[in-house]
Parts: C-alpha cells; sequence; structure tokens
C-alpha cells in the first residue's frame, strides 16, 4: 500500500547521500587550498557551487512531494520532517568547507596559515573529510552504532579546536592580529562542520526508528 511512498523516500535519502558526499569533497579540497596556498582551487571550489545548489533543490522537492502527493501520518511525517533538517545540515557542511576556500583566496598569494598551526588544520581536515564520509555511510545503513561512533572523531576535533586557542594564547605569538583572526574562524568552521556531520547521523536514525543512537545502542546492550 505504501511502496510508492518508501520508493520516494528512498530518493530523497539518496539525494541527501550526494549531497553528504559532496560536503566532504569540497572540504578535503578546501584544506588542500588552504594549506598549499592554492587559489586555483579555492576559485574553483567557489565558482562551482551549481551542484549543491541542485541537490538542495532536488531534496526540497523531493521532501515536499512526500508531503504533498504521500500523506504522510505518524512515523512517515517524522521521517519527512527530519529528511528537511539533515538537508539543512548538509548544505551548511558545504557552506563551511567554502569558508575555507574563502579564506584560503582572500590571503593568497600568503599561505593563510602560519606554521605553527598547520599541522593542526591537516588533521581537522582529516577528521572533517571522515566525518562527513561516516554520515554518509549512515545515510546508507541507519546504523545507530555508526551513528554514535562519529562522536569519537568529533571530540578528537574538540581536542584540536581547544588547543589552537593555546597557541593563539601564546604570549610568543609572533603573526599578529589578522593571522590569530583567520586561525579562530578558520578553527570554527571545521569544529562547527564536525557538529553538522554528527547532527546528519543522528537524525538519520530518529528518521528511521524514532529513537536515538543512544536508546538504541543501549536497548540492544541490556538485552
Amino acid at each position: 500500500m505504501r511502496t510508492a511512498y518508501h520508493e520516494q523516500l528512498s530518493e530523497l535519502n539518496k539525494t541527501l547521500g550526494q549531497m553528504c558526499e559532496l560536503s566532504g569533497t569540497t572540504m578535503e579540497h578546501a584544506t588542500q587550498a588552504l594549506l598549499q596556498a592554492d587559489l586555483d582551487v579555492a576559485e574553483r571550489l567557489l565558482e562551482d557551487s551549481k551542484g549543491m545548489s541542485k541537490l538542495v533543490a532536488d531534496a526540497e522537492e523531493q521532501a515536499f512531494r512526500l508531503l504533498a502527493l504521500q500523506a504522510p501520518v505518524a512515523g512517515e511525517l517524522r521521517e519527512v520532517v527530519s529528511g528537511f533538517q539533515i538537508a539543512a545540515d548538509i548544505d551548511r557542511m558545504y557552506a563551511l568547507a567554502l569558508h575555507v576556500a574563502k579564506v584560503a583566496r582572500m590571503r593568497h598569494p600568503d599561505p593563510a596559515l602560519p606554521e605553527e598551526v598547520r599541522g593542526y588544520f591537516a588533521e581537522m581536515g582529516r577528521l572533517a573529510v571522515r566525518l562527513a564520509q561516516g554520515a554518509r555511510d549512515v545515510l546508507d545503513t541507519e546504523d545507530a552504532s555508526a551513528a554514535l561512533a562519529l562522536d569519537t572523531d568529533d571530540d578528537a576535533m574538540d581536542d584540536l579546536h581547544r588547543h589552537l586557542f593555546s597557541v593563539l594564547m601564546d604570549r610568543e605569538w609572533p603573526h599578529g592580529v589578522a593571522a590569530a583572526v583567520d586561525v579562530t574562524l578558520l578553527g570554527r568552521y571545521y569544529e562547527r562542520f564536525a557538529d553538522h556531520a554528527v547532527a546528519v547521523g543522528r537524525r538519520v536514525v530518529f528518521q528511521a526508528t524514532g529513537q536515538t543512537p543512544e536508546q538504541i545502542v543501549g536497548s540492544v546492550e541490556s538485552d
């Protein structure tokens, strides 16, 4: 009776997965532009945002179609509303990746990052890409344990973010206010990217089950 609904929901989740993949790839390339002061990469990312715009429009259209034509009720309505929220989180991830590319472009031909913090951002970029891929995997599997596992990388990102401030607050910081502002903003972009990836994983599980990942894993462990 609800075959059409489930097929359309599957299409929506497929589009969300493509959005997640694009966000991760964009952050990977933006980090490359940042670390290598690569103007070509930064400009290419900033000039080629049509792909994400189309995916966002597709996701919204698919979600509205589900609301208008399939008259979802109870759990189905939760699934559709969660789809809107997931799309918003992923779109924000993409925007944060573009913010990184903008800083790389703005500071060219000089590197945006002082040598003291380059290692931090290399690792933050790696974690961001892994979190995006992890969120994509949760979209595919709806696995509560995988959603919870995203918290580990998010905690590592938070640790790096905190350590950045210890470097910035060092009295021996020789790079001036502008560099400190850049590093502060960039750290925040990566930290927020991670937060949205974790939110995607949690929303996917709630979309599918009506429960948080903790509730599902806890109930399994108590059996």
